[in-house]
């Protein structure tokens, strides 16, 4: 069931509900995106245009992260689970195992990609991960480059493209070449490639359930996290304001 949250709109699913609607949107083949929305998200859809028209045009867009879940609650239309992007991606691969669906990775660091398959292929038997790419820094300036990289993903057959560039280099990059790639689903899934390579660790399924997982990534790579996470803490308190005034 989808329903107006802040600045946007979310699917209200349980993992095995969303799990079930990636099959739908496979077998529909209408070249679909899901997006993964958290606190970051949030904060740039009110910011970015761009942004905001992807997430109003996402096929399938299911929360990530508790902070989420917690204002939903306060507002009294809750959440039924986070489904972050690390969680939902093995899921997908375990449908895709299941049903013969074919995947194919872009992005990460040269040879993360490569390794990732290799553990989710002995991970879930039967999976088919057909291709990964792990393309130049700046390659999006680079028409030739992009050119190749849809070529080399319609080559391969897949149904699921699997996109590790960050946010929202990602989700912008699957949007702009959405209509001239042949797979069924695409999704933006952020750091969950070096997690499945091995190279990064996720933080304990505790402090994930407590809703921690965010101090255990700044400890991480604090340089580049502990301003994201603060920027993003100060400025959601004002979109919750003004989005209740809007409800009232």
């Amino acid at each position: 069931m989808r329903m107006k949250f802040l600045n946007t709109q979310v699917d209200n699913l349980t993992m095995s509900e969303a799990i079930e609607e990636v099959d739908n949107l496979i077998r529909e083949r209408k070249h679909s995106y899901a997006v993964t929305p958290n606190m970051d998200h949030i904060v740039l859809i009110e910011r970015d245009k761009l942004f905001k028209e992807i997430y109003d045009n996402a096929d399938l867009i299911l929360t990530d992260g508790k902070p989420l879940l917690w204002i939903a609650k306060m507002q009294g239309t809750p959440i039924k689970e986070k489904i972050s992007g690390s969680d939902f991606f093995p899921e997908m691969c375990k449908l895709a195992a299941k049903n013969g669906y074919k995947i194919y990775i872009l992005g990460a660091a040269e040879g993360v990609a490569a390794k990732a398959a290799e553990n989710l292929e002995k991970k879930y038997k039967g999976l088919q991960i057909v291709g990964t790419y792990s393309p130049p820094l700046g390659f999006e300036k680079d028409d030739d480059e992009v050119e190749s990289i849809i070529d080399k993903i319609n080559a391969s057959g897949a149904d699921i493209l699997a996109v590790a560039l960050g946010s929202p280099k990602g989700e912008k990059f699957i949007y702009r070449i959405r209509d001239r790639i042949e797979v069924a689903l695409s999704i933006s899934i952020g750091a969950t490639i070096d997690f499945e390579a091995g190279n990064v660790k996720r933080a304990p399924k505790w402090m994930s359930n407590a809703g921690l997982e965010w101090l255990y990534r700044i400890t991480q790579d604090p340089g580049r996290l502990i301003k994201r996470y603060w920027n993003d803490a100060t400025s959601i308190v004002p979109i919750v304001r003004k989005y209740r005034k809007k409800a009232k």
